[in-house]
């Protein structure tokens, strides 16, 4: 960003930020930071084809990982928001990596997983709201290192990614309850866990998170993506400035939207919007309510804003023992075609062991996905969002000129399909079957089977001339 573009956002950053929770400041932010970045970054080739490839990749793996995974209790939160139901005190939380020995770490397993799921990258925790660090940070004692284990996690990571090219992405988490100059930490974390900006020290943690972003940056290597975390009032952490310093030391990277700047895409958490995102509005968090802001029917491909949407297979983030609520792998898959039917990227998170396995029922899962794409991967992967959207039955994907119907309930024994003209072939994308049709106004009737072929999702290519 040059001097003069910095000095524009910043002003109106500054205006806007009075009310942070006005729509039309969020637009500001958002317009100003569009307007100044948007030749630093596309003056780099390789964020460029990082660009391309990331919205290529479509479906990636989320690993939330620390020693909470010893109490099977949510990653964080028991610290920032005390309560009975956790069954863990926040001295007791804290002092977890003390008995943390994951001996059965085996990172080249966990990659070759995502491999075998269909997963084109990996998102790691190198560091969690709680501020454990799960990497051999310069800076703090509060770190894998100095636990029982005493290997650097990340470093393992980052080299069994590279001897399977599979591209890593580091989640680092802005807020940390740990840092004495993020909160007070003499006081209940209940009053301060949105951190303290007000307080003298507030500069002290800004350095410290710089810091780290640097050491990340350089010393484990240039990763694809910076994930960060948090969504409340998140412009106090200069986010501006951080992502200009990374795009200098790591200039393909690509950055989420929760660091107070809108970033290269949005990161809807648990849901999937109903609507095709658009530049312009931010549907970053867990509120479902915000897609209601999203115009109906197909944008311009100017107008389409990037966004992946990070997702558990149970009900919770890191690992618990407990928590038998799991996805099947149906319900997985047809998440991951209604995602990618909108132009969207699957981010699915799964919670290693405290031995440092991933358990058997998020792998058989993953597994199942897998299988399911090494026949229809052409219709997921390098799509983008399709012709016809609102159908009934289905979804649609498009690339190179084919359609790509994803037939979710089975329909009978033909199917009318409008929108589509000058179609020369249809078939099972899966078998390669041919299956006949008749051309009728601007649309197809294609005769099918009585019985889905396949039915968690049959895949129907339809080429055109």
């Amino acid at each position: 960003m040059s001097a003069g573009g910095a000095a524009a956002f910043s002003s109106t950053l500054s205006a806007a930020v009075k009310e942070p929770q006005n729509g039309a400041a969020r637009q500001a932010i958002s317009k100003a930071w569009n307007e100044v970045n948007e030749t630093d970054r596309h003056r780099s080739s390789l964020w460029q084809q990082r660009m391309d490839w990331w919205q290529d990749a479509r479906f990636g793996m989320f690993i939330h990982w620390g020693p909470s995974s010893l109490a099977s209790v949510e990653i964080s939160w028991p610290i920032m928001r005390p309560s009975p139901k956790w069954n863990i005190s926040q001295n007791e939380y804290v002092n977890l990596y003390k008995k943390f020995n994951p001996v059965k770490y085996d990172p080249d397993a966990w990659v070759e997983l995502a491999r075998a799921a269909g997963q084109k990258y990996i998102v790691f925790t190198t560091k969690h709201h709680d501020g454990f660090c799960m990497f051999d940070s310069s800076f703090t004692d509060y770190k894998i290192t100095n636990t029982p284990y005493k290997n650097d996690v990340l470093m393992m990571l980052v080299e069994a990614c590279r001897r399977h090219n599979m591209p890593l992405g580091y989640y680092y988490s802005p807020p940390d309850m740990h840092h004495q100059d993020f909160r007070d930490t003499s006081k209940p974390s209940a009053e301060n866990w949105q951190g303290e900006p007000t307080r003298p020290q507030w500069p002290n943690y800004l350095n410290y998170f710089q810091l780290q972003l640097r050491e990340l940056a350089t010393r484990y290597g240039e990763p694809a993506v910076f994930w960060f975390d948090g969504l409340n009032n998140q412009e106090k952490y200069d986010g501006y400035q951080v992502q200009r310093m990374l795009r200098e030391l790591s200039p393909s990277s690509l950055f989420n939207n929760r660091l107070g700047t809108p970033g290269d895409y949005e990161t809807p958490e648990q849901f999937v919007p109903n609507r095709i995102p658009i530049r312009g509005v931010r549907i970053a968090g867990t509120n479902p309510a915000d897609q209601n802001r999203l115009p109906s029917g197909l944008p311009r491909p100017e107008d389409f804003q990037p966004w992946e949407t990070c997702m558990t297979i149970n009900g919770t983030w890191a690992y618990n023992r407990n928590d038998h609520k799991y996805k099947p792998a149906k319900q997985l898959i047809q998440t991951l075609v209604n995602v990618a039917s909108e132009g969207g990227n699957l981010l699915l998170n799964v919670g290693p062991s405290p031995e440092g396995v991933i358990q058997p029922e998020f792998q058989d899962r993953l597994r199942e996905i897998g299988k399911w794409l090494a026949s229809n991967g052409e219709s997921i992967y390098g799509t983008t969002y399709g012709p016809l959207q609102g159908l009934a039955y289905g979804k649609t994907t498009t690339k190179g000129g084919n359609t790509y119907l994803h037939i979710l309930d089975w329909p009978g024994r033909s199917l009318n399909l409008s929108g589509v003209e000058r179609v020369s072939k249809v078939s099972f994308l899966a078998s390669g079957e041919i299956l006949s049709f008749q051309r009728s106004g601007n649309g197809v009737t294609i005769q099918l089977p009585e019985q889905a072929p396949d039915p968690i999702d049959t895949v129907l290519k339809i080429e055109t001339r």
